[in-house]
């Protein structure tokens, strides 16, 4: 399992999970629920308390992801998987351009 917490700017919007059977959920943060419901990440994904599920990474997390040559070298350099999406993520995409950011949550596998 892994985690991520998603930025919109400076604020926490939501929580991003890729549990060990490959299926991603998405949550809006309870706070920026109360203080931005009209502020969704996409217009596929409008603000809500229901978590998003989905089999692939949804397509705003993806558009994130570098392409091309850039993703060469961010393969190679942290030896990652092109096919290991939420792997690229957590690495490339912490200083995004744009209003989205991408935080590595640890996991305690208790």
């Amino acid at each position: 399992m892994r985690k991520a917490t998603i930025y919109y700017n400076k604020d926490i919007a939501g929580e991003l999970l890729e549990t060990d059977d490959g299926e991603y959920l998405f949550t809006y943060d309870s706070d920026y629920i109360d203080q931005y419901p009209n502020q969704f990440l996409t217009f596929t994904m409008p603000v809500t308390a229901e978590p998003y599920k989905s089999n692939r990474l949804f397509p705003v997390f993806e558009g994130l992801i570098p392409e091309g040559w850039l993703l060469d070298i961010a393969t190679k350099s942290w030896k990652i998987n092109q096919n290991d999406r939420m792997g690229l993520l957590l690495a490339c995409c912490k200083n995004c351009i744009g209003a989205l950011s991408v935080e590595p949550k640890e996991v305690n596998n208790d």
